[in-house]
């Protein structure tokens, strides 16, 4: 695989690949592997922009949860597009929100509306894929951990809004975290602006407002990053240069594990660091961000499109279907040729949890924009590898202490069998 890379740094790039961390007990036993594309991949981390944490975790005689990080190349510095992961933390901070507006009748089950307030706003006011025919921030999140609806990530930028959503990330603590865009073709002053929102009674009858938004703080874009040698642009003509991502969104892999780990232990990490949410909120996010689509009945997907291990990239690879006792709780994002998997992986049978956070790059043309990525070739198999490399090391490791995993072991949907409307079949993620 040859380099398809070009980085522009305001920064001498010895300072940024200077900064790289790599644990060499961890780069022992993924030196166990000895699939060819595996360790192909793996020994040259610069061309393929990897990074790897493998989270293991460890229980006290009281079952409480300890963690410890190994590092493979990780730099928070080492630029990747976090894509549809950015997803997770606006759910977050959607149903903190919620839970923050404190008005009788408005919770993340409330049927909500979008109206048009700025130039190239869309409104919403239906949706189909809910049992009510109405928008929700539950539904929304649903679409998005499900199958990673774009449309779902939209709408809650639109409703925390741009300003608040770096500003409450900044103060737990997140501080390298920039979210600037929505998934759709805006300036960055129409990204500024978010809707008007109405949660409403079922029957249409208003029960709040929350006016449209403008961000007026100010961004700061410590580098120029530039990737790729060709690219094609929003006309569909193919430009010889390299994609700017200077102003895109940006998020450290550290900071996505931290940002699950808030969600799944929130009392491992610091206080400042965690959600405001609600035990409900909570047992509803586990729900979801373990289910599949197969067990699921709002919305109704296409199983054979949307197969149980679509979005749960460790064992996508070869087979459509996760070991029986095995559930992954996790977030993924692919874009531009990059692949992320931010997931703690649970074995109730076996008695193992792990975590393992990856990111890489995989597109040898160097072309982006093309719809020509590595990705069945290069990107899942190699993902694939990595977590059947860990999942098997966690099957082996001895512990001092067997986990109680009962708080992971959720009630699931089943899909009603005589439902007969049609499944969903195409998605903009």
């Amino acid at each position: 695989m040859r380099a398809a890379c070009l980085i522009v740094l305001v920064f001498p790039l010895i300072s940024l690949f200077g900064q790289a961390v790599t644990n060499s007990s961890f780069k022992k036993i993924l030196e166990q592997n000895k699939d060819s594309l595996f360790q192909l991949v793996l020994n040259d981390p610069i061309t393929n922009r990897l990074q790897i944490i493998y989270t293991e975790i460890n229980r006290t005689k009281k079952n409480r949860p300890v963690f410890k990080n190994y590092y493979y190349d990780f730099d928070p510095n080492f630029y990747f597009n976090p894509a549809s992961t950015v997803k997770l933390p606006l759910a977050l901070l959607s149903l903190e929100k919620l839970d923050q507006i404190d008005i009788a009748g408005v919770s993340k089950f409330t049927a909500l509306q979008f109206d048009s307030s700025y130039a190239g706003q869309v409104p919403l006011f239906k949706d189909s894929s809910s049992q009510n025919g109405l928008p929700s921030i539950a539904q929304f999140i649903r679409k998005a951990l499900l199958v990673s609806d774009n449309d779902a990530y939209n709408r809650m930028y639109q409703f925390v809004g741009q300003q608040r959503i770096n500003r409450y990330l900044h103060d737990k603590g997140y501080t390298d975290v920039r979210i600037t865009r929505q998934f759709m073709r805006f300036t960055p002053e129409q990204n500024r602006h978010t809707n008007q929102i109405r949660f409403i009674h079922d029957d249409g009858s208003l029960i709040y407002t929350q006016p449209p938004a403008y961000n007026s703080d100010s961004f700061y874009f410590p580098s120029t990053i530039k990737i790729g040698q060709a690219h094609y642009d929003q006309n569909d003509s193919l430009v010889h240069e390299p994609i700017d991502f200077t102003m895109a969104n940006n998020i450290s892999l550290k900071d996505l594990q931290q940002i699950l780990q808030s969600v799944l232990f929130p009392k491992s990490v610091a206080s400042r660091q965690r959600f405001k949410l609600t035990e409900d909120d909570y047992r509803f996010l586990y729900q979801y961000l373990s289910q599949y689509p197969s067990q699921t009945n709002y919305p109704k997907y296409d199983t054979t499109k949307f197969y149980d291990s679509n979005v749960k990239f460790y064992f996508k690879y070869g087979s459509h279907d996760l070991p029986a006792d095995v559930r992954v709780f996790n977030k993924v994002g692919w874009a531009y040729g990059f692949l992320t998997d931010v997931s703690y992986v649970v074995d109730f049978k076996n008695k193992i949890e792990f975590m393992l956070s990856t990111t890489l790059y995989v597109n040898s043309d160097g072309i982006l924009n093309d719809d020509k990525y590595d990705y069945d070739t290069v990107g899942y198999p190699f993902l694939y590898q990595l977590g059947q490399t860990i999942y098997r090391y966690e099957l082996q490791r001895p512990r001092e202490y067997s986990p109680d995993l009962s708080k992971f072991n959720i009630q699931y949907e089943h899909r009603d069998s005589n439902d007969s409307r049609p499944t969903i079949k195409e998605v903009d993620n």
